[in-house]
């Protein structure tokens, strides 16, 4: 394993993953993470039938409680309501969010509608999603990431999430986005409704355009972990 730079004062990194996905997904982050110094913990959030958004937020809130400074919470996909929920519990801890492939949700917002069998929501196949979300995703890592696929509690992707604190918006945010550049993305929230409220209301935002699908963690994992590294500081 790489050793850190000399001199560097390494930051808590949580790193949580998309619906389906555990903590095994962000390996190729945390190894960059770690030879930059910084302290990386990559979630795989509880699965029992019952969990509810809340009690994943939850599970990122007791992250940040035992980190002994202030924390980086990076978030993919539907992850990104999680660590934005974290966020507005923890508002005096958390130094940056970055999104990975996705926005910062408004009070209320959901992570997504999926059909639920047998009370969970089963990966549903890579033909499930739009082409360019999936086109620079090879075979093999296609075939390895569905093997992989953990079904969500059924009630977690309807589950509205609770925002209170208005600091949060003071927080400083990093978007990665895969197929929008920064224009693309306010053009694409101005039909967001209140999304595009959420995002005006943050003091500090970058929008980094990535040119990737929607998984780049597995499509282009040095580029996403050397943002995060920035981000980190």
């Amino acid at each position: 394993m790489s050793e850190a730079p000399p001199n560097v004062v390494g930051m808590d990194v949580i790193l949580v993953p998309g619906l389906w996905l555990d903590a095994s997904s962000w390996d190729a982050t945390t190894a960059a993470l770690r030879a930059a110094g910084h302290r990386p913990h990559a979630l795989t959030l509880p699965r029992h039938p019952d969990a509810r958004i809340d009690e994943w937020v939850a599970a990122v809130t007791d992250e940040i409680d035992a980190a002994s400074g202030p924390v980086l919470l990076v978030g993919h996909s539907g992850g990104g309501n999680v660590v934005w929920g974290a966020a507005d519990r923890r508002p005096d801890r958390v130094a940056r969010v970055v999104f990975v492939d996705t926005m910062p949700p408004p009070p209320g917002a959901i992570i997504s509608e999926f059909p639920v069998v047998d009370g969970v929501v089963p990966f549903p196949g890579w033909d499930f999603f739009d082409e360019p979300d999936v086109a620079d995703l090879t075979a093999e890592t296609r075939q390895r990431v569905a093997a992989a696929a953990i079904d969500v509690p059924g009630s977690v992707p309807t589950g509205p999430l609770a925002l209170n604190d208005a600091r949060r918006s003071n927080i400083p945010v990093t978007v990665l986005s895969g197929q929008l550049d920064a224009d693309g993305v306010h053009a694409a929230l101005a039909e967001w409704g209140a999304w595009a409220d959420e995002f005006d209301r943050l003091a500090d935002v970058d929008v980094v355009h990535l040119g990737s699908g929607h998984w780049p963690q597995f499509s282009q994992p040095d580029v996403v972990a050397a943002h995060i590294v920035a981000a980190a500081g």
